[in-house]
């Protein structure tokens, strides 16, 4: 028998306790009378608290796709602090639903820039739904329409009008290339760097010689997104490139620049994989391992009937 929900609520209010797996399991599919219970305890719990509850309930989605803890989230969506608000819309990635997207589109007008930026962002999943013929139509083109109003309001802070550029680049709308275009010529590195995330978005090779030229910044986090897109846009020409920077010194760099070799695929690509995999063993690093052997597989079945020199 279950132990009482007064009991889980205790538990998850008292910070001397931890937060234990079968304390969060309990709020998986949570039925009406438990979730009345704890919407009407919800604000006595520390809001610390809360935020690591939060935070923990979408790690755990992330992993195990039987937990579906949706009812919980929607209930810290409507918390009074911003940073809860934030941590619980990154939480609903997983939520695909149209009353999902009803619940975030009113949080793009929220008071906090961060929970706008985090609201607009999430519109993004719905919209490349949309483009897929996967969502409906109607609430896809309300999605487009909050985000390209948000992204051409001058007012709104960088970190939001990025986060629209990004949510808009999943759509084939033909306005999305002069943003883009717009956003990289941006006096903003932030701009510039969201602008690249959308070329790859937008799958479309033209802008190849940006994406080339960008691989070599000086900036990691453009590095980081130029490899990305490299990899999206499984441009070729960014192999020598992407040879280089499999060795950067930003670990985060490194491993994109590895995903993107897989995504690219082909025998050179396999090649320069086969021996980066020959040092990472040799210096136990399982990580680095591990997302070179993932890189391979992809490359492998990528490369299946191509013809290299």
């Amino acid at each position: 028998m279950a132990e009482p929900f007064e009991n889980v609520i205790r538990a998850i209010s008292s910070a001397d306790e931890p937060l234990t797996a079968a304390t969060m399991y309990r709020l998986s599919d949570i039925n009406s009378e438990d979730l009345g219970k704890l919407q009407a305890a919800w604000g006595a719990i520390p809001v610390e608290r809360r935020l690591v509850l939060v935070q923990r309930l979408g790690e755990i989605a992330e992993m195990n796709f039987d937990m579906n803890f949706s009812a919980v989230i929607r209930l810290a969506l409507t918390d009074l602090n911003a940073e809860l608000r934030e941590a619980a819309i990154d939480a609903t990635w997983i939520d695909e639903s149209p009353d999902m997207l009803n619940r975030l589109l009113p949080l793009t007008r929220d008071m906090s820039d961060a929970v706008r930026a985090s609201a607009v962002a999430a519109l993004g999943r719905y919209i490349l739904l949309g483009e897929l013929g996967k969502f409906d139509a109607g609430l896809t083109r309300l999605a487009q329409n909050v985000a390209r109003r948000l992204y051409a309001d001058a007012a709104q802070p960088i970190s939001v009008r990025r986060r629209a550029l990004e949510s808009l680049s999943n759509c084939s709308d033909p306005d999305v290339h002069s943003m883009i275009d717009e956003s990289y010529a941006h006096s903003d590195a932030a701009m510039r760097i969201s602008a690249m995330f959308a070329m790859g978005r937008s799958c479309d090779s033209v802008w190849a010689p940006i994406v080339l030229r960008e691989l070599d910044s000086a900036d990691p986090e453009m590095r980081y997104e130029a490899a990305r897109t490299a990899g999206e846009l499984e441009l070729r020409d960014a192999v020598p490139a992407l040879a280089r920077i499999i060795n950067d010194d930003d670990r985060e760099v490194q491993e994109m620049a590895i995903w993107a070799l897989g995504e690219i695929g082909g025998t050179r690509c396999q090649r320069l994989l086969e021996d980066l995999i020959e040092q990472a063993e040799a210096d136990e690093d399982d990580g680095l391992v591990e997302a070179i052997e993932e890189a391979l597989n992809a490359a492998s079945l990528v490369g299946e009937g191509l013809i290299e020199d």
